[in-house]
């Protein structure tokens, strides 16, 4: 039974890893857009600030969306070889933003390719980001499930 629980809170983890991680990746490329737009923290625009109250969640439903399947591949891999430094997690979101990539370029709509290289680079950055802060807030502790004998007192 305990080991049941400790499947169950280590899932929660990686959950709440994920939303951190897609939430990063979401404040990552407004605050990218913002700055190409010339706001900067010296000036701040109140318009920009508070606006980003309300676009980085609604940007990380489709960062979660389009990035969950490559992502839960890569939270599998890492689970399973217990890895917990973080240019794993840097270098696995960065993968995750290459399979986004490679998905929205096989996409038959020409809108919604991401064509400038700076584009680009602004959605492997936020994978990076996004995998940065999964390591900061569930992937440290990676694999402690398969690592740590939970003994039933029943037995």
């Amino acid at each position: 039974m305990r080991r049941l629980i400790a499947y169950l809170f280590r899932f929660a983890v990686i959950l709440l890893g994920y939303v951190v991680a897609s939430l990063a990746a979401s404040a990552f490329l407004n605050i990218l857009y913002l700055a190409h737009l010339g706001y900067t923290p010296a000036d701040p625009e109140p318009t920009a600030t508070a606006s980003l109250y309300f676009s980085v969640p609604i940007l990380a439903l489709f960062v979660a969306y389009f990035a969950f399947i490559p992502a839960a591949v890569v939270i599998l891999i890492a689970e399973v070889l217990g890895r917990r430094d973080w240019l794993f997690y840097a270098l696995g979101g960065a993968v995750i933003a290459l399979a986004f990539l490679g998905f929205v370029h096989r996409v038959a709509d020409p809108n919604f390719d991401i064509t400038g290289a700076n584009g680009r680079l602004a959605v492997i950055g936020a994978g990076m980001v996004g995998g940065i802060f999964y390591w900061l807030s569930a992937g440290r502790w990676a694999g402690s499930w398969r690592r740590e004998a939970l003994l039933d007192p029943e037995s």
